[in-house]
């Protein structure tokens, strides 16, 4: 499981401006702009998060079908099985490298443009899969175009949108990738593996139709010293220039170096982009997310697939709250708010799991993921609904502050002439945290016991609460270049 456009002109203005505090694009009068096609730019954009959330979702349906199948269709063991739910997320954290250098070499609508041919590509290869390793080939493939949209989309939508909507349409980032992941669930249930795989080709054609009639990010092309192509793009997405005043384009694009780390305006967004990245994984949500299914058979679930579908509702209705209060409530309080609810819920989780857990023994961790009831059976069904509820619990919060605000900020912090790189760098920590707690949480499991994987989890819960109360700067309703004057002190 994400700079703002209003900023990107914002960052045009120098923070002397007397203006600085307007919104660059403002109505005569001073009221925002209320361009509609800055929607339906944000909303071609974010089918790349949609394509990526199916990517993902893909697997779940498809390893059950896989495990099934007969000559001549490819049949997965359990450790391809494993490699195919894993490798997307390596692919994607080679995309989110190459994201960052494409996003300020091609620009931004293009490197959107250019993320759909591995989206469909890789798609088209599992579909004619005749064995194993093309089947492990397209989601390679779909994992590293997951990479490039996860970077390059919030991007994007925060150089596109301005500074009233710019929370409301980062926030549909995450929103789109939930989406997505819920209707590779339900598809899940009517198709079989290839004509999933069929359908995972629609979401990122229809976005390469739609991104060809939507402008660059005006922002870009200031870097780019176009600026009669920059105006006509405001013109296009906000309905108006008024009010707009020519940023000062200061060698923008010039190359990255390491002295620059000693500027507090490029460490400072650095350091927090990739901790809340980190956060977000060791919060225990792909966990979570594996798990839920064997824990909603606890709880003696007729249909325990229907496990994923309540989860995947559970996400897209609270992102869609989280995204509508975003810019009324500000970042940090639905961040310090989501990070106290997981706090409660994981340390529920691992209650559950210790109240059900029998006596130590040399099992393997399978055995440790389905409790030993001691309970009667009456009282090990009652606590199986503690666990589905403090698993309903974590979803909720993870829905309304981790799960989106951690893209949300990676693409409002980063000054613009090293946007690509820092950004790269945050995607890149958050698909290798990904593998790693998907891949190695069972051996964590029998290493610390399920309770105590999960209390770790409460633990940096905690640490992830702390984080946003002391360290991350609340960017609601500033535009891009006020953010950055924040960071460097002025």
């Amino acid at each position: 499981m994400s700079g703002r456009p209003e900023q990107a002109l914002a960052a045009d203005m120098t923070p002397e401006d007397p203006e600085e505090t307007q919104p660059l694009l403002g109505r005569p009068g001073g009221s925002a702009p209320r361009g509609r096609r800055v929607f339906l730019a944000a909303f071609a954009a974010a089918l790349g998060p949609l394509s990526f959330g199916f990517a993902l979702g893909y697997s779940s349906p498809a390893i059950p079908s896989l495990q099934r199948a007969g000559p001549p269709a490819p049949r997965l063991d359990a450790a391809a099985a494993s490699w195919f739910g894993a490798i997307v997320t390596l692919g994607a954290a080679a995309g989110g490298v190459l994201g960052g250098w494409l996003v300020d070499r091609a620009g931004r609508k293009l490197s959107l443009l250019l993320c759909t041919v591995p989206f469909v590509a890789g798609f088209a290869i599992i579909t004619a899969a005749q064995d194993v390793w093309m089947l492990l080939g397209g989601r390679l493939l779909t994992g590293l175009a997951c990479g490039i949209a996860s970077l390059v989309a919030p991007v994007y939508i925060s150089e596109i949108a301005y500074p009233a909507v710019r929370g409301l349409l980062g926030s549909c980032v995450q929103l789109m990738v939930v989406t997505g992941i819920l209707l590779a669930y339900l598809a899940g249930w009517v198709l079989e593996w290839r004509w999933l795989a069929v359908l995972g080709c629609v979401p990122p054609s229809f976005m390469l139709l739609l991104m060809c009639c939507m402008p660059e990010t005006p922002r870009f092309l200031l870097t780019q010293h176009k600026r009669q192509e920059a105006m006509a793009a405001l013109q296009f997405l906000w309905g108006s220039e008024q009010g707009w005043e020519e940023p000062p384009v200061r060698a923008e694009h010039q190359d990255f170096h390491l002295a620059q780390l000693r500027n507090p305006g490029i460490y400072k967004p650095f350091a927090i982009g990739i901790l809340l990245m980190a956060f977000q994984q060791l919060s225990g949500i792909n966990a979570v997310m594996f798990y839920a299914e064997t824990i909603f058979e606890e709880a003696k679930f007729k249909e325990s697939s229907l496990a994923s579908v309540i989860v995947g509702i559970i996400q897209v209705l609270f992102t869609a709250v989280a995204a509508l209060v975003m810019d009324r409530a500000g970042r940090r309080l639905l961040l310090a708010l989501s990070g106290v609810i997981m706090v409660f819920s994981t340390s529920a989780f691992g209650a559950y799991f210790k109240l059900t857990q029998g006596p130590p023994s040399n099992s393997s961790h399978m055995d440790l993921l389905a409790p030993v009831s001691l309970e009667p059976a009456e009282a090990s069904v009652g606590l199986a609904w503690l666990a589905v509820g403090s698993v309903c619990l974590f979803i909720i919060g993870f829905a309304v502050g981790w799960g989106p605000i951690p893209w949300l900020l990676m693409s409002e912090i980063f000054p613009l002439h090293v946007k690509g790189l820092a950004t790269g760098v945050c995607v890149l920590t958050n698909w290798l945290m990904a593998f790693l707690v998907t891949k190695e949480f069972s051996s964590l499991m029998e290493v610390l016991r399920p309770y105590g994987a999960f209390w770790l989890a409460s633990a940096f819960c905690i640490l992830s609460v702390l984080f946003t109360l002391f360290c991350v700067p609340e960017t609601k309703g500033k535009t891009l270049e006020q953010i950055t004057a924040h960071f460097e002190g002025r």
